[in-house]
């Protein structure tokens, strides 16, 4: 055939043997060519003696593939090649052939001793494509020829032909499933490969053959953490998944503990008041209490989030889904927050990445909404978003709304109703329903809001309006009857059945809250009929049955003639309804039992519906998952084990090491533990649990018998050091004596003595516990429960120095220095290898030890009088001294194991940053032992919030007190910052909550610059009612009357300066108003964000009071008017 011809059946050929062919040449006649004569050309240079055109014919034939077209008429040519001696062309012909053998299995077959030959080839990509098309011959009779195949090839010394054969393992499950016990010992012997290049593929094959066989990943589990960084990017997807189950079955749950001593240390606090007998109960809390341990993560555990953590930054989407799914269903909560910056990066992508990334955001949302929102800009929608993202963006904002966001939520909301996408304004209108369902304080702003959309030109957004507000009114029906009418009216215009249907059952549904309306919405409900939808037809007849059972004088003709019109209804659901509603209410001589309970069926109270995320029960579904993207259970989809109650044994994962690679000398063993730490967690991870667990990690990485041998030696040296320093710790035990005769010197010489009396504790636990050699594993669970002492002697014991080196420093010191305590000496001894580390030359900062009633000196109270902020001067009754200041209960004495912890909220600047609340806390031990290095750490902190420790306090001695102060960044929220509080020996989760009051700081002005604030806020003000502006009336009680009594319980209740000018009356300005009563004016600005808060309470002589609020912030404003309200008229 001509090359014109051939040139056709590339370009413009069929896709199908025994369709004819459309040439494109005018010469070749396609239309009329018939199918033999197909790929002449092809074949004959197949045919060819000449490699050349055997090259570029299958060039040719796999471009053809590649393109879709259809070429096995061409197998008979193509497989005769096989054993051609060209590398070349015999690649090319491999991959025609797996592309085919499935296909042509009998002429495939015919070669099957060609590709036997090939599995010897000495070029490594030849064997592995032989064994690549004998694994794609999918025929019973080769079984035992593909698995002779893939035993060898595991064994073969080049990794890419290791990995064809993990390929080509579940192709051979698929085909004959009774291989599965043999397949089991070739995966066993792959998942030992060391190589990057196999690990992914063999995890791939032991997820199809075997995913309940966990016993053949214990020993490889840690070799796969390691290599995880180095895989492919589809190999560390598969890998990860693989170990997120793993890890589910294998490690306890990081949650549950901090859930068990947070329930716990309630439990203990409330039951204090029990009238029982408080000797008992503090027994038996105080047995509770030693027994529960804190929860120490397993150093494998450890090593899988901290290997997994890099891959966050990979620039495959699928990785960063795999990792973040690994993090939000294994990592403790302190921890995930990490993910949420690389799943945000992921929305830059395409919008198929996108949507699959804002799924799985959306699900993590609803449990973890802190970690995603510092990022809610990230979430908004833009134009160009195709629907389905716009939805899903919707959802995500939504369960993001806080106290805090909302009134920003809110009107970026606004700005999306106004949108040309029907569907994603009917889902607006959705969220904003949501909205105001969860957070309270602004429900009857979204009400309004949604009012306001009934008179929009819009039907589908006053329909979805409707069904809204109708869910809304369900849960304060009596204050909104005003709005019932307003509905009612709209049965005219509104054409949409499912809003006509929602109208209809709220009027009749409250139809006692509209009389006169009701009637007349039936009357005109009855004319039209005929012509409504069923769904609207239903809800006649639920609406004509309620009013008769209400108003049965004016209603009793129009029931009887809407239930005769559906009576004769062509839909039987309504005939159905409209016999049950008959025999129901209309009293008959033979009408049964039910019917004298009508009114209780009919108008029975029906609960508010639950507005809730569609995503709410989606987390059982793995996350990143085919069966969460589909909310249901795909093919092939393997259930997340739950965590286990007991932790099984994490020796099962030690690799057992040669012996031949065991150090034999003493200076080996001391390299090795040098290197042991290599896995540390100081490589700058952050978390409460990883600080606690980084003596632990380090084990990880060493095997069992250097474990003992390398606790031997580190027993030998520290005996070797306490015989060394016995003279030095007899004369410090004599100084100390002295020292404690004497109780009463001033704060230095106390901060003194407290650091040589804990030196002195330290000697005397080394020379009276000496433990029993034991394993490493034993040693590492018990750390975290030790005093910091111990942590310091292993690390002196593990310090690549040697002992005389040790000794000669131990000589040197002086003993009658001032002592720092011993637990320092550890890490001093550590860092004196860096020159350039001066911070161990700092003396340690001990916090002052200050009396409550005596934190603010009169000299600091004299300074302030003189600072002239503005018109006015700060009087010294605007500082209230502590003494008066409401105190909280920090943490309870039983619960404290006798330490009781108080705080209040000074109402000071708090120096160090400005944008912090000042907390005084006070430490009082009630204990009979001294308290040791009482410290405060962040545990669990809303996004957004900061916490300024205090300065550690190293020894409360038993029956003192201490006062200190810290500074919170509480983001202008009233929610709770969760904090631990940490002794020598224990963790107690405590948190700080503010009151509203407590958020704001003075802001000082004059009455002018009051009311042209005020009036700058209302013109502010937003579209949805309600936004800058809230006002009450009250009832002031006849002690509440005077000037005195309301601005002492107005800042009181919160931190706000008193304008100067009480009333109008007293003021100068350019037009003077009327005399009247007396109007109180207060200013404040919130600390964090500066955001201005002005009251207003206006008495009068005759009547109700009014309070006015002013506030950039809606939800702070609400608060407060509760508050406040509640100090004036309690």
């Amino acid at each position: 055939m001509s090359a014109s011809s051939a040139f056709s059946d590339e370009k413009g050929g069929s896709s199908s043997v025994g369709e004819p062919e459309y040439g494109h040449d005018p010469a070749s006649g396609g239309i009329f060519s018939s199918d033999y004569k197909r790929h002449d050309d092809l074949k004959e240079m197949l045919d060819s003696n000449k490699d050349s055109l055997k090259l570029e014919a299958m060039k040719r034939i796999v471009a053809m593939i590649a393109r879709g077209k259809n070429t096995s008429d061409l197998f008979p040519a193509v497989v005769k090649n096989v054993a051609c001696k060209n590398i070349e062309v015999k690649k090319l012909v491999y991959v025609y052939l797996v592309r085919y053998a499935e296909e042509q299995q009998d002429l495939a077959l015919l070669s099957i001793s060609t590709f036997q030959r090939g599995l010897k080839d000495p070029n490594q990509l030849i064997r592995a494509s032989a064994l690549r098309v004998l694994s794609s011959i999918r025929v019973t009779i080769i079984v035992p020829i593909m698995m002779l195949a893939i035993k060898e090839a595991a064994s073969d010394m080049s990794p890419y032909v290791r990995k064809t054969a993990a390929h080509a393992i579940p192709k051979l499950y698929s085909l004959d499933p009774e291989q599965k016990d043999q397949l089991i010992e070739v995966i066993e012997k792959l998942l030992a490969d060391k190589t990057t290049l196999v690990a992914g593929s063999v995890v791939m094959a032991f997820e199809e053959v075997c995913p309940e066989r966990i016993d053949l990943i214990h020993k490889n589990y840690r070799k796969l953490c390691n290599l995880l960084v180095d895989v492919e990017e589809w190999g560390q997807v598969v890998i990860i998944n693989m170990l997120t189950r793993y890890a589910r079955t294998q490690f306890l749950n990081p949650n549950l503990n901090e859930c068990l001593l947070e329930e716990g240390g309630e439990s203990t606090f409330y039951g204090s008041d029990a009238d029982q007998d408080e000797d008992e109960d503090e027994d038996k809390k105080e047995e509770a209490l030693s027994k529960r341990k804190p929860y120490v993560m397993d150093p494998d555990h450890r090593l899988l989030l901290r290997n997994t953590k890099p891959l966050l930054q990979s620039r495959n989407a699928a990785v960063v889904m795999a990792v973040a799914q690994l993090y939000f269903h294994l990592a403790p909560k302190a921890e995930v927050g990490v993910i949420a910056k690389a799943l945000v990066r992921l929305l830059r992508s395409h919008s198929e990445v996108q949507y699959v990334v804002l799924q799985n955001v959306a699900t993590m949302t609803i449990k973890r909404r802190g970690m995603f929102e510092p990022y809610l800009k990230s979430f908004y929608i833009r134009s160009t978003d195709p629907t389905q993202i716009k939805v899903l963006k919707l959802e995500v904002l939504t369960n993001l709304a806080s106290e805090t966001n909302i009134s920003t939520i809110l009107r970026e909301f606004q700005t999306y109703i106004k949108s040309m996408d029907k569907d994603f304004v009917a889902a607006t209108i959705q969220a904003i329903g949501r909205c105001a369902t969860h957070i309270g304080e602004v429900r009857d702003t979204c009400l309004n809001g949604l009012v306001q959309l009934l008179s929009n030109r819009d039907e589908l957004v006053v329909a979805e309006s409707v069904v809204v507000i109708k869910k809304l009114l369900q849960m304060q029906p009596e204050k909104h009857s005003d709005i019932i009418k307003h509905m009612a009216k709209l049965t005219d215009n509104i054409q949409v059945p499912m809003a006509r249907a929602s109208i209809l059952w709220l009027i009749g549904e409250y139809c006692e809250h509209v009389p006169k309306i009701a009637p007349d919405v039936l009357r005109k409900m009855a004319k039209t009929f005929t012509n409504e939808e069923d769904i609207v037809k239903l809800q006649i007849i639920n609406l004509a049955a309620k009013l008769y059972l209400t108003n049965s004088k004016q209603t009793k003709l129009l029931t009887q003639y809407v239930l005769n019109l559906a009576k004769y209804d062509q839909n039987y659901d309504i005939r159905d309804r409209a016999r049950f509603i008959r025999q129901l209410i209309v009293p008959t001589d033979k009408c049964g039992a039910l019917s004298k309970y009508a009114k209780k069926l009919i108008l029975a109270l029906k609960p508010a519906p639950i507005l809730e995320s569609p995503f709410k029960d989606r987390d059982h579904f793995q996350l990143g998952s085919l069966s969460h993207l589909l909310n249901t259970k795909a093919g092939g989809y393997q259930e997340l084990p739950d965590w286990p109650q007991d932790a099984p044994d994490p020796s099962v994962r030690n690799v057992e090491v040669p012996e031949w690679t065991k150090c034999s000398s003493r200076e080996k063993r001391k390299e090795k533990k040098v290197e042991k730490p290599f896995y540390s967690d100081s490589e700058g991870e952050s978390g409460p649990t990883e600080s606690a667990d980084s003596e632990s990690d380090s084990a990880s990485s060493s095997a069992s018998g250097s474990e003992q041998s390398g606790s031997g030696s580190e027993e030998s040296e520290e005996s070797e050091e306490r015989s060394d320093s016995d003279e030095e710790e007899e004369e410090e035990e004599e100084e100390a004596k002295k020292r404690k005769t004497q109780k009463k010197e001033p704060i230095e010489a106390v901060q003194q003595s407290e650091s040589e009396q804990s030196s002195e504790e330290e000697v005397k636990k080394r020379k009276v516990s000496k433990p029993p050699p034991r394993n490493v594993s034993e040693s590492e669970s018990d750390d975290d429960e030790d005093s910091p002492s111990d942590s310091s002697q292993d690390s002196e014991s593990e310090d690549s120095e040697s002992e005389a080196e040790v000794k000669k420093k131990k000589k040197i010191t002086p003993p009658k220095a001032p002592t720092k305590p011993v637990k320092k000496e550890g890490k001093k001894e550590k860092k004196e290898m860096s020159l350039l580390d001066f911070d161990d030359f700092e003396p340690t900062p001990s916090p002052q030890v200050t009396p409550v009633g005596n934190f603010l000196s009169s000299s600091l109270v004299t300074d302030l009088e003189g600072l002239s902020l503005t018109d006015t001067v700060l009087s010294p009754a605007t500082i209230s001294p502590s003494g008066s200041l409401k105190s909280y209960e920090l943490l309870h004495r039983i619960t404290g194991e006798g330490l009781l912890v108080e705080y209040c909220f000074s109402r000071q600047p708090f120096l160090p940053d400005p944008h912090m609340v000042a907390v005084q806390i006070q430490f009082t031990n009630s204990a009979a032992t001294e308290a040791k290095s009482l410290r405060l750490e962040e545990a669990k902190l809303q996004s957004g919030m900061r916490v300024k420790e205090f300065p550690e306090i190293e020894v409360l001695p038993a029956g003192e007190s201490a006062t200190v102060v810290m500074g919170i960044d509480f983001c202008d929220s009233t929610q709770a910052a969760n904090l631990q509080l940490c002794t020598h020996s224990r963790k107690f989760f405590v948190s700080i909550q503010p009151p509203v009051g407590e958020l704001m700081t003075p802001s000082f002005m004059t009455e002018n610059e009051f009311k042209k604030e005020q009036e700058m806020l209302l013109k502010n003000l937003g579209q949805l009612m309600g936004m800058n502006e809230i006002t009450e009336k009250m009832q002031l009680p006849e002690r509440c009357q005077n000037e005195h009594a309301i601005v002492q319980r107005v800042t009181a209740a919160a931190n706000l300066s008193r304008v100067p000018c009480g009333s109008d009356k007293e003021c100068s300005s350019p037009a003077p108003p009327p005399p009247g009563p007396p109007v109180h004016r207060f200013a404040g600005r919130t600390v964090t964000s500066g955001s201005l808060v002005l009251v207003t309470v206006a008495t009068k002589e005759s009547g109700p009071s009014q309070l006015t609020i002013n506030c950039e912030k809606m939800v702070i404003g609400t608060m407060l008017v509760k508050d406040i309200l509640l100090a004036l008229t309690q």
